[in-house]
């Protein structure tokens, strides 16, 4: 991690919930705040206030065009916005589409995009922007960053990560580090706690059994340890396999080729779309 995004994370650790205005006294002078803070939301360990920057539409919705207007699968407003995108080569801006009021072509932006109608590129927004920890955020400077070599940091924001860690720690839960008990009267194994280092090697063992070459869908995983675990401590224990570089998480390109409880089993993101596969690295 840079030192200026350290800095940035550190000066968020200091504000109330770690949640800040991007333009308020916190960031007014932070150089670089906007690309430090795309950077550290590409990571999910931050989060901020978006708005829809560009938008073009997709062959689906070109297709859609085609059908008889009786027929369409959607409303009158959003076939406005699909016809005033298809007589435009490329992305424009939303204010260009001035057939409806803001809001309400926000809204059927957003439908258009998870119908997959439309593309829409979303960016920082422009005013009253704010920037706050994420969950990962929270577990990822509690747990697992570590400093190393040298960078100028000012005891202010040294000061904000201590008594971050004493008000996360005190209340964090202590773990248990073995993974299974067995009962000696009954001789039934009770999972316990799974490290991570055992999650890694079931996905292993999952990708030889299924021969997914090494393009695990979560799903599987899912079927195999949920339970003992819940779905959000597997995502947890996911982001931290690829946070030290064990895995990578990418998305799915083609969603025609798996149920919809397979899809749902991917990991939502913020931006649209799922992280869904699982490649061992």
């Amino acid at each position: 991690m840079e030192t200026k995004e350290l800095k940035f994370l550190l000066k968020l650790l200091g504000c109330s919930n770690y949640r800040a205005s991007l333009s308020g006294s916190v960031f007014k002078t932070f150089k670089g705040k906007d690309k430090i803070c795309r950077n550290l939301g590409d990571r999910n360990l931050v989060d901020f206030s978006r708005e829809i920057a560009t938008v073009k539409i997709l062959s689906p919705g070109q297709a859609l065009l085609k059908l008889d207007p009786a027929e369409l699968p959607i409303t009158d407003q959003e076939r406005k916005v699909l016809e005033k995108l298809s007589k435009t080569s490329g992305k424009i801006i939303p204010s260009k589409i001035t057939s409806l009021k803001a809001a309400e072509r926000d809204t059927t932006l957003k439908t258009l995009s998870d119908r997959g109608l439309i593309e829409v590129e979303l960016k920082i927004k422009r005013t009253k922007a704010e920037v706050w920890l994420t969950e990962r955020g929270i577990e990822y400077l509690r747990d697992h960053y570590s400093p190393k070599g040298a960078a100028n940091i000012s005891l202010d924001l040294l000061n904000n990560y201590v008594r971050f860690l004493r008000k996360t720690l005190r209340v964090k839960p202590e773990q248990v580090s073995t993974s299974a008990v067995h009962s000696a009267e009954s001789g039934v194994e009770t999972i316990i706690n799974i490290t991570d280092e055992e999650i890694l090697e079931t996905i292993r063992k999952l990708d030889k059994e299924l021969g997914t070459d090494n393009y695990l869908p979560i799903y599987h995983l899912r079927q195999k340890l949920q339970p003992p675990l819940s779905r959000d401590e597997l995502d947890k224990a996911l982001y931290r396999l690829e946070e030290v570089e064990q895995i990578e998480l990418s998305s799915l390109a083609e969603p025609r080729d798996y149920t919809p409880e397979q899809l749902d089993a991917g990991i939502p993101q913020v931006s649209g779309g799922s992280l869904f596969f699982i490649t061992v690295s």
